[in-house]
């Protein structure tokens, strides 16, 4: 079922409403990407741990693969420079967890993350039909860069304030997300504890403050959920965790496997992977430095330092040392082509309707 009269879909161009989520770390492939945009949703492709070269290589293999209109997705961040002692402090937390793994102990990293000011100058060089924004604010003046480049901007909000701070620095659509997401929070304004509104409080609420249209996210895992969405104002839903065990989604089979087998009590929020609030499959790792969470320096610099950790738990099979993203519905996942899911999810959509 399509909503081809909504100022959703006339701003992106998009016969049905709802979007892939960007997932960054190699989640949403260009073949992911590029089914669900072919299926008639918006496939996202998330950039924000890619330099500017990988950048410009996935977003032509997505454009090879699709002439339907897509996303793509950065944080927005300062770039870091923590003391020598705060890095060797943190390393020395996982300096244990290291050697389960049979690595050596932990040093500086050359650098934390991407130069984001580089990714933005070619996200505009690239400019896809639609851009989208986590963690932070751009200013008006970017934003103004990116119309004039073509694009349509989505900004990412966990609060109102944060809906009204898009909305005034000319955002064309809100992304209201949830605390149910599974991820990352994109919380840029205020304590990220008290941000944490579930979806169902959040919408309405962002959908009365602003007058541009509003996307959902968090805890959609299916047609239901997207009609129930739709029926609290939002325009499109946003879904991350159903596609994560679709066949063209990168992340390994220990982290698939997870996530089919998760129970409605299975996630957690927990700062420990990435130095941001995040909820993915509680487990050993986030057990174990739980009451450390406090102390770990923020993001990116905890995610850079665990990268090795990370990366090894993949090799060897070791779900208990990686970072297990997903939402609160996430047993709810299937295991179908994203093509086949979007056609899916809108049967499911439409059965809802009267």
């Amino acid at each position: 079922m399509s909503a081809p009269n909504t100022p959703f879909a006339t701003l992106t161009g998009v016969r049905h409403p709802l979007i892939q989520a960007p997932m960054a770390g190699g989640a949403t492939t260009p073949e992911l990407v590029a089914a669900v945009c072919n299926a008639g949703a918006l496939g996202s492709f998330a950039a924000a741990t890619l330099s500017p070269a990988a950048m410009r290589e996935g977003v032509a293999r997505v454009r090879a693969l699709t002439d339907r209109p897509f996303n793509v997705n950065l944080f927005i961040l300062e770039n870091p420079d923590p003391s020598d002692e705060e890095v060797a402090r943190a390393q020395a937390r996982l300096d244990p967890l290291r050697a389960e793994l049979g690595l050596p102990p932990g040093s500086r990293p050359a650098r934390f993350c991407e130069d984001n000011r580089a990714q933005i100058e070619t996200l505009l060089e690239l400019a896809p039909p639609l851009v989208s924004f986590t963690f932070g604010l751009l200013d008006a003046t970017t934003v103004a860069r990116f119309h004039a480049a073509g694009c349509r901007v989505i900004g990412t909000a966990t609060t109102v304030a944060e809906a009204l701070a898009w909305q005034a620095v000319g955002a064309d659509l809100i992304c209201a997300q949830g605390s149910e997401a599974g991820g990352h929070r994109g919380t840029f304004l205020g304590d990220p504890q008290q941000s944490c509104l579930g979806l169902l409080a959040l919408l309405p609420q962002v959908v009365a403050a602003v007058n541009i249209p509003v996307i959902a996210a968090g805890g959609i895992m299916d047609g239901r959920g997207i009609a129930a969405a739709l029926l609290l104002g939002a325009q499109a839903a946003q879904l991350g965790t159903a596609f994560l065990c679709c066949p063209e989604s990168g992340i390994p089979s220990i982290w698939k496997e997870a996530i089919l087998a998760a129970r409605d009590d299975s996630t957690r929020l927990t700062r420990a992977f990435s130095g941001r609030l995040a909820r993915g499959i509680a487990n050993d790792f986030m057990r174990r430095l739980a009451a450390a969470e406090d102390e770990v320096p923020a993001y990116p610099v905890q995610n850079a330092l665990t990268g090795d950790i990370r990366q090894a738990a993949v090799r060897q099979g070791r779900s208990e040392y990686l970072s297990l993203w997903a939402g609160q519905a996430a047993g709810m996942a299937r295991t179908l082509p994203a093509g086949e899911l979007v056609r899916t999810l809108m049967e499911e959509m439409a059965a809802c309707r009267p």
